[in-house]
C-alpha cells in the first residue's frame, strides 16, 4: 500500500505560475517543461496554453536551451559534440537547432579540451603494452563523445611524438 498522499492537480494559473519559476531556474527543453505540465496535473487545452504562455513570456525558448546545453556541457563536463547531440536529440530538440547549438563550440578550444583530456588520461595508463594504452584512451575519448576518427588520429599523433 502507498502511504503517500495523491498529488493535488494544479488549476492552469498555478501551474504557469511554478512553470515560470522552474523555467527561471535554468534552460529547459520543450519536453522537459511539458512533461513537468503533465506531473501537475495538466492535459489538452490548458498544457498547451500554458505552454504558449512561457513562449510568449520568455521563460521558454529551445534555441536559448540548447545553446546554454551545449556550452554548458562542453565547459563542465568537456562532452565531445557527439554526445551533446545525442542529449539534446534524446530532450526532443529540433536538428536545425542542435546544428546552431555546435556552432557555440569553436573549433580551437574543443581541439584544446580534446588534447587536454587525451594526455591526462594518457598519464594515468599504467599498462607496458602501446596497444593496450592507445584502445584504452580511444574508447575513453569516445565514450566522452569526441569523433572516432579525430580521436584515433590524435592518440596515433600522441604516440608518435611519446616514441
Amino acid at each position: 500500500m502507498d502511504s503517500r498522499a495523491p498529488k493535488k492537480i494544479l488549476t492552469p494559473n498555478e501551474a504557469f505560475e511554478r512553470a515560470k519559476k522552474y523555467c527561471a531556474f535554468q534552460e529547459r527543453s520543450h519536453s522537459e517543461v511539458r512533461y513537468k505540465l503533465l506531473d501537475y496535473g495538466l492535459r489538452g487545452k490548458d498544457l498547451e496554453e500554458v505552454m504558449a504562455k512561457l513562449i510568449e513570456e520568455g521563460f521558454l525558448n529551445e534555441e536559448r536551451f540548447a545553446a546554454a546545453f551545449a556550452g554548458g556541457k562542453f565547459r563542465m563536463k568537456q562532452w565531445g559534440k557527439q554526445k551533446i547531440k545525442q542529449e539534446l536529440k534524446r530532450k526532443g530538440v529540433s536538428d536545425y537547432l542542435i546544428q546552431k547549438a555546435m556552432n557555440e563550440v569553436k573549433r580551437d578550444d574543443y581541439d584544446a579540451t580534446l588534447k587536454k583530456l587525451l594526455e591526462k588520461k594518457a598519464a594515468t595508463l599504467k599498462d607496458r603494452n602501446i596497444f593496450t594504452k592507445k584502445q584504452k584512451l580511444s574508447s575513453y575519448l569516445i565514450r566522452k563523445g569526441y569523433e572516432p576518427e579525430e580521436v584515433y588520429k590524435q592518440v596515433s599523433q600522441y604516440y608518435r611524438l611519446k616514441e
